[in-house]
């Protein structure tokens, strides 16, 4: 056989041995890679046809009546499509799986959840747990995939779990299971096995150390919809985001709660981000970033103080650092705060990672409160990006956020003055347009 060598951390091929990998820069981490033979398709590919001529039912998605889940899905499991979660161990991948298989069953539909990693008795265990479960799904545990794709064959559910892929393996293939041809070949028979009998597939998947999902990166490709299940030790929060959607947003998240009775949907994620002190402190203000569709506000900290070091100490979490330096540097050539000998650590309230530039407006004005010691009105939120120059640019999708922050009872809005055309006051009212942060903090300067 033909010798190949791959990257065990990220699926790297070489037709020699490389000391560090040039994809993932990871150090001797190559192996043999043999080439196997190609497992057999299972079923015949479709005709060749028009693409007027193809008709869709009525009846496309099986909505799990989990509003979050379902809205990052795009609204529900597509039929013959596949979904691919990967989450660190403990976080709530298996117990989110178990409340779907349940949910499902309570709507009539059929559901298979084959486990490789536990036993029939640990899965029962684990589902008692959980209160108000419909235990009336198939269970499967093994980890031949042979026998899976059989019971699949058989019952012919609905919905098909299997958690998670990469204990699985062929036992026509040489290599061990987990694997880069193991998991590649059995998850390819899988996705074609559902789709050929229009089952929909959710694939339960390892990450590596550094939070991606384990195993060749074309596992990501094969799936219609890659999930992330992301959340803090400390907390009993748990953020569900949708890396990749051929149905739907990328980037769209659903906020869950872990309890003692299993996953809880946070139908309002803002009242969670938002602390709501008695009364307004400095260095705290809100923001309103956009995740996917949806409009979120989040509470941005900040504490400035003189550094008793030589070297001042910047830190910054939930927002980008690179991005955050680059603000700070703007405040002081543009807006004229001496920040040089200031320690400057920021933080987004409740976890979340801000990736939406117009999030720059209410770090920029927690920092301010907190250097001048001024408390800013918590009824008061901030929108816009600022460039390189201290301008604010433009905020998009304006009006959806300003229903939202009536909704939550904000008093008064900041928005960059090139939004002014976009607004409706029939949606919001009270509503202060500035063109740069300069004037931003001279309003700050005189009304708090």
């Amino acid at each position: 056989m033909k010798e190949k060598f791959y990257c065990v951390n990220c699926g790297y091929q070489s037709q020699k041995w490389l000391g560090r990998c040039p994809q993932c820069k990871s150090w001797d981490s190559f192996k043999i890679l043999k080439e196997e033979k190609k497992t057999q398709i299972l079923e015949e590919d479709s005709e060749l046809t028009k693409l007027s001529k193809v008709k869709i039912d009525k009846d496309l998605k099986i909505t799990t009546d989990y509003e979050e889940l379902d809205r990052v899905l795009g609204g529900g499991f597509v039929l013959g499509s596949s979904v691919l979660i990967g989450g660190w161990p403990g976080i709530g991948k298996s117990t989110l799986a178990l409340q779907i298989a349940s949910r499902l069953t309570h709507k009539g539909k059929k559901v298979l959840y084959i486990s490789g990693e536990e036993s029939l008795k640990q899965i029962k265990l684990r589902a008692q747990r959980l209160k108000e479960l419909n235990l009336e799904f198939y269970i499967l545990s093994t980890q031949n995939l042979k026998k899976a794709l059989e019971s699949i064959k058989e019952i012919k559910p609905d919905l098909v779990i299997v958690d998670s892929i990469q204990v699985f393996f062929l036992e026509e293939l040489d290599s061990a299971p987990g694997s880069i041809v193991q998991v590649r070949e059995c998850a390819f028979l899988l996705i074609k096995t559902c789709k050929t009998h229009n089952i929909c597939l959710l694939l339960i998947g390892h990450v590596t150390k550094e939070g991606l999902i384990a195993g060749p990166k074309i596992l990501e490709h094969m799936v219609d919809v890659v999930l992330y299940f992301e959340g803090e030790s400390n907390t009993d929060f748990r953020i569900l985001r949708a890396q990749k959607n051929r149905f739907g947003a990328t980037n769209e998240i659903a906020v869950f709660e872990m309890t003692g009775s299993g996953l809880r949907e946070v139908k309002n994620p803002s009242e969670y981000f938002l602390s709501y002190y008695q009364k307004p402190i400095s260095g705290v203000c809100v923001g309103c970033v956009l995740e996917g569709t949806r409009p979120i506000f989040v509470e941005f900290q900040a504490l400035v103080c003189k550094s008793s070091f030589g070297q001042v100490r910047r830190r910054s979490e939930g927002f980008d650092y690179n991005r955050f330096s680059l603000l700070t540097a703007v405040i002081e050539k543009k807006a004229g705060l001496f920040l040089a000998n200031q320690d400057i650590f920021v933080n987004v309230a409740g976890g979340l990672k801000i990736e939406d530039p117009c999030a720059d407006l209410a770090l920029v004005s927690s920092i301010f409160s907190s250097f001048k010691e001024k408390a800013i009105p918590l009824d008061w939120c901030f929108m816009g990006e600022i460039s390189l120059t201290g301008d604010l640019r433009r905020v998009n999708r304006l009006n959806l956020r300003l229903r939202e922050a009536k909704k939550l009872g904000f008093k008064r809005v900041f928005l960059p003055e090139v939004n002014e055309r976009d607004f409706r006051k029939d949606i919001f009212s009270e509503v202060v347009f500035i063109s740069n942060i300069k004037e931003l903090f001279s309003i700050l300067e005189e009304e708090v």
